[in-house]
């Protein structure tokens, strides 16, 4: 009799070790992204702190534009910035200064071959409205249109 309790104790413990395990892999693995553009995150930066937001834009350059600032601190040691252009001008490129964008090091350097004008879907986290500008941590960075190449 003992030794059925044992066994059902360490089943009934497994159990809810794996179902535990699994809520946490989904909730870490299925973030949901409100697709929204820049310059509405722009427009009301406060609203989407803490928000994770997924904009279309087209590439810029990558900057050094608001990294160590300390009341936002992304370090220019591990970070990198990027710039997307202002999809409200088309006549012209000018990047969107307001929106800081950074990405780890590590990650943007799978994106060193990026050129002005390339189309990226960004997907990250907005975590702060510092100076009244959105400071973006992006998560991932997917191509969806390169650029045409001028001749």
């Amino acid at each position: 009799m003992s030794r059925k309790v044992i066994n059902l104790g360490l089943f009934f413990i497994l159990s809810i070790t794996l179902c535990a395990t699994n809520i946490y892999a989904d909730s870490a693995s299925n973030a949901s992204y409100k697709e929204t553009s820049a310059l509405e995150i722009v427009n009301k930066p406060s609203e989407y702190v803490n928000k994770n937001i997924q904009i279309t834009a087209k590439f810029d350059k990558f900057t050094i534009l608001g990294l160590d600032y300390p009341e936002a601190m992304r370090s220019s040691e591990e970070y990198v910035g990027i710039a997307i252009q202002r999809d409200d001008v088309t006549d012209h490129n000018i990047p969107l200064s307001e929106m800081k964008l950074f990405i780890k090091q590590k990650n943007a350097e799978k994106f060193a071959d990026l050129d002005t004008g390339d189309v990226i879907q960004i997907q990250g986290k907005v975590f702060s409205a510092a100076l009244g500008d959105p400071w973006v941590d992006i998560e991932k960075i997917t191509i969806l249109k390169k650029a045409e190449e001028k001749e």
